[in-house]
């Protein structure tokens, strides 16, 4: 008799609800920072009240596509993979400056734009350089993210960046709240609610927070019910070159990033991100970033946010972020929805995060439990790229005396330490002196660095 190969945890499809439930929890992980990106922009802009409605809604529909092209993918586009796609961090300092000095949003699209085929130009290079994320590099890379993360758990659970009540001990009591019941959900719901269980944790803070006046819903009555972004909404894109070099830069470190997330990803997930399927998620990156720039929105990223709720669940399932991608372009079809969504308090949102982005951090101390730190520099290594990595973190203003396209690499400190590990790696493990210095007489290595490196990747899958 015939037996059919088993399906990888990756491709599976859960049932209908499940797929519900499991993509609503994503979008609620992820959408904070998703709408983040056009209110600054749009603010720093003095945009009204209206235009900022529409940025947000067409961000959200292009943030639903660009999360379909990566799950499910088509030809060479997509690493098929549970990732969800956000506007990234990384550009809103660039754009800004090319919004408020005269170029404004046609400027900004015509950047975004080039940077996007830039991006699917650069794809396949990028894919051959993954020989050079080796798990004492991609270790450290997933603990940067995950710590990196924090501050912003922390920002939620104390009431929001610029909130007029930051700080204030009720803020930080529903943060804690949130946060005990998702670890009790876990620890002693059935199995299959303890995979929602940051979703049911959102779900009975709101609740919590709607009679202490946490939150306001009259946003929802005033939101219009259908939303349609068109493109060139607010004019046909224009080609600066200083524009355009600024977004190449980030479109270098969104790369950066990315590959970071793409691998962390598919460690949790037990699918080795081979240089093939990683070409095909930035070359989707590319995509939805040239998307972006013609339906009004910004680049785009893999989000790390999500990464740590796909450690954290256990949900493999490519498919339930595809779910969660659907979701979002609903939001960004009708608006009304997105606003029901946006009542969330961030504290409610917070105390979710610290569950979430220390499970990214966890995992990348899983992933340096397998490298060999016995009489190589491998502790060198992971030492100084976390601390490069931390620097902005802990302190946003180090390099502010710094050249712009200095500051859009270094200030992202995700892509500082992961710059900082693929070289630090390079010097200590496979420089020449090195391996002159590691060989037996009779030629083979002994042990030290490059061994203890590259075999627990094997192990992972």
């Amino acid at each position: 008799m015939a037996t059919t190969a088993p399906v990888h945890p990756v491709d599976e499809v859960p049932p209908v609800r499940q797929l519900a439930a499991f993509g609503l929890q994503h979008v609620l992980a992820m959408y904070a920072g998703a709408v983040a990106v056009p209110l600054i922009v749009g603010g720093a802009m003095k945009l009204s009240p209206a235009d900022l409605a529409y940025l947000i809604t067409a961000d959200l529909l292009v943030c639903g596509i660009a999360t379909l092209i990566q799950c499910v993918g088509f030809w060479r586009f997509g690493v098929r993979l549970p990732i969800m796609q956000g506007c990234t961090f990384a550009a809103v300092s660039p754009m800004v400056l090319i919004g408020t000095t005269g170029g404004g949003l046609p400027a900004i699209y015509g950047s975004v734009i080039v940077a996007g085929l830039a991006i699917m130009l650069l794809a396949p290079v990028f894919g051959k350089l993954l020989r050079f994320f080796p798990p004492l590099v991609t270790g450290t890379v997933i603990l940067i993210i995950g710590i990196s993360l924090l501050p912003v758990a922390g920002n939620w659970a104390a009431g929001g960046a610029g909130s007029k009540d930051f700080g204030e001990p009720k803020n930080l009591a529903l943060a804690a709240f949130v946060l005990v019941v998702v670890l009790g959900v876990q620890r002693f719901a059935p199995a299959f609610l303890s995979r929602i269980a940051v979703l049911i944790g959102i779900v009975v803070g709101l609740a919590v927070a709607v009679p202490f006046d946490f939150t306001d819903f009259g946003g929802v009555g005033d939101a219009d019910w259908l939303g349609i972004s068109t493109p060139f909404h607010f004019g046909a894109p224009t080609f600066e070159a200083s524009a355009i070099v600024s977004m190449l830069v980030v479109a270098l470190v969104t790369m950066t990033e990315t590959t970071g997330d793409l691998i962390a990803v598919g460690e949790m997930t037990g699918r080795r991100v081979e240089p093939r399927p990683l070409a095909d998620g930035l070359r989707a990156d590319g995509l939805s970033t040239v998307l972006g720039g013609v339906f009004n929105t910004f680049p785009y990223t893999a989000y790390a946010q999500n990464v740590g709720l796909v450690g954290m669940t256990r949900v493999r399932s490519r498919w339930v972020v595809a779910a969660a991608g659907g979701i979002l372009v609903l939001l960004g079809l009708l608006p009304k929805l997105g606003a029901v969504v946006a009542a969330i308090p961030a504290p409610v949102l917070g105390g979710a995060g610290l569950v979430m982005f220390g499970t990214v951090a966890a995992s990348g101390l899983r992933t340096l439990a397998r490298v060999d730190f016995k009489d190589n520099h491998n502790l060198t290594v992971v030492a100084v790229s976390v601390a490069v990595g931390m620097l902005p973190v802990g302190v946003p203003t180090v390099y502010a005396k710094f050249p712009d396209w200095f500051q859009t690499v270094m200030n992202s400190g995700i892509s500082a330490g992961c710059l900082t590990a693929i070289v630090l790696n390079l010097l200590f493990n496979h420089s020449p002196s090195k391996a002159t210095s590691a060989a037996e007489p009779g030629g083979l290595p002994s042990g030290g660095g490059e061994q203890g490196v590259q075999e627990p990747r094997e192990e992972i899958v």
